[in-house]
């Protein structure tokens, strides 16, 4: 199940973001951000 998540972040972050779905890696900004976090949780968690 998703749940929806309103953040706050910063305008260079998310012109980066944009560039990033435009070149076709991901799907939409939900997309990315879930990649990210599932990244940086693996980094962490081992």
């Amino acid at each position: 199940m998703k749940h929806k998540l309103s953040i706050t972040i910063d305008e260079k972050a998310v012109f980066d973001i944009l560039k990033t779905i435009e070149s076709g890696k991901f799907r939409n900004k939900s997309h990315f951000v879930e990649f990210a976090v599932k990244r940086l949780l693996e980094e962490e968690n081992g």
